[in-house]
């Protein structure tokens, strides 16, 4: 029997709408759904091959265990069991230290990655975590933080209001927007021009999304940040700079900004970022002469040597031109599972370094550290040197640097438990692997993107598809992995005790709260009244309810609960973005803080490269999206992969000819931390001096268990990075604008 079920696709951060097809609990085709709040139709080629990656034969289906060195499947209870042997083992004889938690990209992208880990990492007691933010979008965290008290605090362009858009090392026709959740980010541009609205791209690649743009400024990949601060400069030089009458109360530190500024004359930055000092004045003009106007930059500009300076430059613009947080400008959203609003207390502010790496003493950022630094952690010798790992949807080995190294050291482990949907580069490693079930057959809520989201709105999926008999969801099994590494994971343990813990804590502080709309209230009474089937929809609902648009437990009768959620299944619209400052700042000053000290004290850093002009003798290599892909995701679905989704070194013709290579032929590219081959393809997109090659490939290594990748490995761009070259405030790796030799791999 065919039938039809609604589902937000998990895929990118777009977060679109999907109407699965499915045919005897299996799902045959996926479309837009047209009457989505968010999306309202749109689809990309991810989303409309949702059931090929659902169904893959690749996905493992059981628990697989090391016995005798080989990896085996095994029954739930007996996975479980061996996690608390091996866990327990090494913090039994090392202490939680010496066990850390590396969490992947995917875990923002589930339901059960919103809602555990952070509990996971309180269980262990370990100070040890690696993400995937430090590979990506952490120094948007750390300059937020600084700015604004709140690193999550992240304003988005209002792109449905704003007149001019710049866009900085962005390509969102290709990636679908990130930092920004924007369903169809093609459809907004479009309408962007139809209402007389200007584009503007800075972007060493003439990207699809530059095409579309009606201006196009390709600077040298990683200068980003000096022609940002001779923007800066120019607003003052001009008298440009005005943030208005209802953002100036706000803001401090203006003039401290206007003194760093001083030397990064357009003049003075031209030739290191390559771009003409009069376009540079230009930029800041028109964006200062916009009636409203946001500025907004990507991977391309926060994963390079000063990925923390541009984007504490990005929000400094938005300010000075009077356009944050207001209607058109860079805004707040405010999710449905944030806290109600409070009112506006002055915070702590935000620091860095309450702790350091053991082996190069790199800071803490956000409770982690960086990912680069994960090898050297496990392979150097040493008291408090990490012995176990638990990852959970994160494949190392080819997402940071010098995954050889990686590689090598996750085999020298005493314990690892992976949790993963596949036996990949990584999870080949593995102890114990737990694999989740296939999308379809789990619930779906965004935490994280619907607080980048463009438009405020809130959507909730139920699992499409059955679970079968005797497999646990997702939230399930971190659940109980909570447990396993408590010392509690027997085959009797109750995962609910878990989301138990998680909903007596949050009522706990919240009754205490005199802010609260539950304020002196019962905190077992209002657990007793939460909604929901399972533990994780128990905490959506109560996180819902508690939330700025929740019903308060009964103070707002008309506010939103999990219930009412469930009779919109195409979700509910609750309006564009509003201005929130002073709401959203947690600095001790209670203002905006244009001028950090951490921050100021990174600008000699930027002011000494451009005095020394940078190295203009070695070809510098960028990165690149793929609408078919996401990270090292989906290389494993023949549908997405082949024609333009391919690992292919791109290169402009001039270049290509001075080096002696053709179109099709093979590459031998040389970087700091090793070498790799690739077939180049010619690009005349490309400005000359840099070549683009996409990450995520490199499926080339023994015992994995990825048929469709493995015929199309690819090259591991990352290996060309020994981990040394790092945003020193973020910790960030550079995987953008770094100097690689190129030469016939003949």
């Amino acid at each position: 029997m065919t039938r039809t079920a609604l589902r937000i696709c998990p895929l990118c951060e777009a977060t679109c709408g999907l109407v699965l097809t499915i045919d005897q609990e299996r799902v045959t085709h996926a479309r837009g759904d047209r009457d989505d709040v968010f999306s309202a139709g749109f689809v990309c080629p991810k989303g409309a091959s949702f059931g090929a990656l659902d169904t893959d034969p690749d996905r493992l289906t059981r628990p697989l265990v090391r016995k005798d060195g080989r990896l085996a499947e095994a029954s739930w209870a007996e996975a479980f069991a061996a996690v608390a042997a091996g866990i327990g083992a090494v913090t039994a004889e090392h202490g939680g230290e010496a066990v850390g938690v590396v969490l992947g990209n995917p875990n923002v992208h589930t339901m059960a990655g919103g809602l555990y880990p952070a509990q996971l990492v309180a269980a262990l007691r370990t100070r040890s975590v690696f993400t995937a933010s430090t590979l990506d979008q952490m120094p948007k965290h750390v300059s937020c933080g600084f700015l604004f008290g709140d690193p999550n605090a992240i304003p988005v362009p209002d792109l449905d209001r704003t007149d001019h858009l710049v866009l900085i090392g962005a390509n969102p026709l290709v990636s679908n927007g990130s930092l920004a959740t924007a369903a169809d980010f093609p459809g907004k541009l479009k309408a962007l021009r139809r209402r007389g609205g200007r584009l503007t791209v800075v972007d060493p690649n003439r990207t699809r999304t530059a095409e579309a743009a009606d201006r196009h400024v390709a600077p040298r990949p990683g200068t980003d940040a000096a022609l940002l601060f001779a923007m800066v400069h120019v607003l003052f030089a001009e008298g440009l700079a005005d943030p208005g009458e209802a953002l100036a109360p706000h803001l401090s530190g203006a003039a401290e900004v206007r003194v760093l500024a001083e030397d990064f004359t357009p003049e003075a930055v031209a030739a290191y970022c390559d771009v003409p000092a009069e376009d540079i004045r230009t930029l800041a003009r028109e964006l200062a002469a916009a009636e409203r106007a946001a500025v907004y930059g990507r991977l391309g500009s926060t994963a390079v040597e000063f990925g923390t300076l541009a984007s504490w430059l990005v929000d400094v613009l938005n300010a000075l031109t009077g356009n944050l947080d207001r209607p058109g400008g860079a805004m707040f959203p405010l999710s449905a599972t944030a806290r109600a609003p409070r009112p506006p207390r002055p915070g702590k502010g935000f620091t860095t370094g309450r702790w350091r790496s053991r082996v190069s003493g790199h800071p803490e950022v956000k409770g982690e550290l960086p990912a680069a630094a994960l090898a050297e952690e496990i392979d150097t010798p040493g008291e408090g040197r990490l012995r176990a790992l638990v990852v959970v949807a994160a494949n190392p080995v080819l997402s940071a640097p010098d995954g050889l190294r990686t590689d090598r050291a996750l085999a020298g482990l005493d314990f690892m438990v992976s949790v993963d949907p596949y036996l990949n580069e990584t999870s080949r490693h593995a102890h114990v692997v737990l694999p989740p079930p296939p999308p379809a057959r789990s619930a779906h809520y965004d935490f994280a993107f619907s607080t980048l989201a463009v438009r405020n709105t809130v959507r909730y999926s139920p699992p499409a598809v059955p679970l079968a008999a005797g497999t646990p969801d997702e939230p399930e099994i971190l659940a109980r992995l909570i447990l396993a590494v408590l010392g509690q994971g027997g085959p009797d343990a109750d995962p609910a005790l878990v989301d138990d813990q998680a909903v007596a804590r949050r009522f706990g502080s919240e009754t205490a709260d005199p802010h609260s709309p539950v304020h002196g209230r019962d905190a077992a009474d209002l657990a007793a009244r939460l909604g929901g089937r399972t533990g994780y929809e128990r905490r959506l609902d109560m996180m819902l309810r508690l939330g700025p648009y929740g019903d308060g437990f009964g103070a707002r009768p008309d506010g939103l609960t999990l219930a009412g959620l469930l009779d919109r299944p195409h979700g509910i619209d609750l309006g564009p973005l509003e201005p929130r400052l002073p709401a959203v700042l947690r600095t001790a000053s209670g203002t905006v803080e244009l001028a950090a000290p951490a921050l100021a004290a990174d600008v000699p850093r930027l002011r000494a490269a451009v005095a020394e002009g940078g190295d203009r003798q070695s070809l510098v290599l960028i990165g690149r999206r793929h609408l078919r892909s996401n990270n090292s995701w989906m290389h494993n679905v023949p549908v997405l992969t082949g024609g333009s989704n391919r690992c292919t070194l791109q290169m402009h013709p001039e270049d290509a000819a001075r080096l002696g290579l053709a179109d099709g032929a093979q590459a031998r590219i040389k970087g700091d931390g090793g070498e790799i081959t690739a077939p180049v393809e010619i690009a005349a997109t490309l400005r000359r001096g840099v070549v683009s090659l996409p990450h995520g490939w490199g499926h080339d290594r023994s015992g994995t268990r990825l048929t469709a990748a493995s015929r199309e490995p690819g090259a591991n761009v990352n290996q060309l990075l020994d981990g040394s070259r790092l945003d020193p405030l973020s910790g960030t790796a550079v995987l953008n604008g770094f100097p690689i030799q190129v030469e016939p791999a003949g």
